[in-house]
């Protein structure tokens, strides 16, 4: 396999499995734009766990995803306080503290990036991702996901219900985090460097039109969308300096055409 198919693919792994830390949240009716506050969180952790005490990169890995889903439990009781375009705001303004706290943090290089010697190949970072399918396609045929479903059809009827909508709530933030913490530490341990600037907003939002663009009514959704921001961009790089702009009018054709995303609930395949 070529370098450049294996970085491919690779990316294509780990958006997915940001595709699914943005899903759990807006699937029980919260708009986070912080996924990438945890995704620096998983990186840096697990980067500064195997520099600093020599773990393994899958250990690393893994505490680094205690650390980001402890980091979104901690935050998820005061942020999920909030409503709407406030919790858009709030969940933005996380992301500009992580991410400031990070540029100041000479331990982990600050402005200046912090590179993770320790590597991970494709094969681990497939099997990760994999996992990550299995485990939310699981998810939702349990009694967790018939919750997170209900919380997100009407909040009013979950609760009548005698289902706490803010356990439900708190319970999918957290585990977006530890997924996105997961994307992170991938991240890390694979292209061997990190830099806190490219854990902007701006990553948070594309992570979220993933969703968005696969749609947030199956499982299914952001499997597509994770696929098709990963591997459309790839398959237009012959049109040199007009790919974006192709690539920016297929997505709205789209958008405009399904604005509910492109897979809904009564497609055959979400049964």
């Amino acid at each position: 396999m070529s370098g450049y198919l294996e970085s491919v693919l690779v990316l294509l792994a780990i958006n997915i499995i940001l595709a699914y830390a943005a899903f759990l949240p807006m699937v029980a009716g919260q708009l986070n734009l912080g996924v990438a506050a945890f995704v620096a969180i998983g990186a840096y952790s697990a980067g500064y766990l195997s520099n600093s005490f020599g773990l393994h990169p899958v250990p690393a890995a893994l505490m680094a995803v205690a650390i980001a889903a402890l980091t979104g439990w901690l935050v998820a009781f005061p942020i999920l306080r909030t409503r709407g375009i406030y919790l858009a705001l709030a969940t933005f303004a996380l992301n500009q503290v992580v991410q400031g706290t990070i540029l100041n943090l000479n331990v982990v290089g600050g402005a200046s990036g912090y590179p993770v010697p320790a590597h991970i190949g494709f094969p681990v970072v497939a099997a990760f991702s994999l996992a990550v399918i299995v485990l939310v396609f699981l998810a939702f045929r349990t009694r967790f996901g018939i919750s997170v479903t209900a919380v997100s059809d009407d909040e009013r009827v979950a609760d009548l219900m005698g289902l706490s909508v803010r356990g439900v709530q708190s319970a999918a933030f957290t585990a977006g985090a530890a997924l996105a913490g997961l994307a992170g530490a991938l991240y890390a341990h694979h292209f061997n460097y990190i830099e806190a600037q490219n854990y902007g907003v701006l990553f948070s939002i594309y992570i979220v039109l993933y969703v968005l663009l696969g749609g947030t009514q199956t499982v299914y959704g952001p499997l597509l969308g994770a696929a098709v921001f990963t591997l459309l961009p790839e398959l237009l790089r012959g049109s040199a300096a007009w790919r974006y702009v192709i690539f920016a009018c297929l997505i709205i054709a789209i958008m405009s055409l399904r604005p509910q995303g492109v897979i809904l609930k009564r497609a055959w395949f979400s049964k």
